[in-house]
């Protein structure tokens, strides 16, 4: 019986591990601001949904903010993404995951007049059994061109603090399984020590232990 729930046991601990990696992990990551020219450029616009809400219709337009103007619409995407009349058409392209969390775009071989604001507006119907609600998010990205690369130090610094937190958390998963086990081991090896002592008592013995006491 232990050995079958061990095994049940082990096989629920495989079964959440395998689920937490191939689960799909959705994270508002901020995008790059700078930008060196001749270079691509990628303007990261995240908008992550609920499981329920992966079906809702969604909608995305790009804009691009000059200085005391009106906003220019450069890029759309409205069931499938396509360019506008403008400074940027020929070289943007659309850098949107399958799901629709991720609505980015990315400006092709950047000149120092491709610095300045864009907004991403993400428009999304949701569609429920009785009711429908729309949810209408915008992401601001001030982009700088440089001629050249510079050292952001910041960025490094963060990176390095993503793969130490990473190893953290791999570690302790690996502990806890470590844990889980050596208990369930444990829990059996009682169980068969227990077993051991009782067979060990002659069977004389073994029928006292029934026997109850009377004064």
């Amino acid at each position: 019986m232990r050995t079958r729930i061990r095994v049940i046991l082990h096989s629920l601990l495989f079964l959440v591990l395998v689920v937490q990696v191939s689960r799909p992990v959705c994270v508002n990551v901020p995008s790059e601001t700078e930008a060196v020219v001749g270079n691509p450029m990628k303007l990261t616009c995240i908008s992550c949904m609920k499981r329920e809400e992966v079906s809702a219709e969604t909608r995305v337009d790009w804009y691009y903010i000059p200085p005391d103007e009106e906003p220019i619409p450069i890029y759309l995407f409205d069931g499938h993404p396509r360019e506008l009349e403008g400074p940027w058409r020929g070289r943007l392209v659309w850098n949107g995951s399958k799901d629709l969390q991720e609505l980015s775009i990315s400006i092709l071989n950047v000149t120092m007049n491709d610095t300045g604001t864009y907004n991403c507006k993400v428009f999304r119907q949701f569609e429920f059994d009785s009711y429908s609600n729309s949810v209408t998010k915008t992401l601001v990205i001030n982009l700088v061109v440089r001629e050249e690369a510079s050292d952001d130090t910041t960025a490094l610094y963060s990176e390095i603090m993503m793969y130490v937190l990473l190893v953290f958390l791999t570690c302790w998963l690996l502990v806890e399984m470590v844990y889980c086990y050596r208990k369930i081991s444990k829990s059996d090896e009682q169980a068969q020590d227990t077993a051991t002592n009782y067979l060990a008592i002659p069977s004389e013995n073994k029928d006292n232990l029934n026997v109850p006491v009377t004064e």
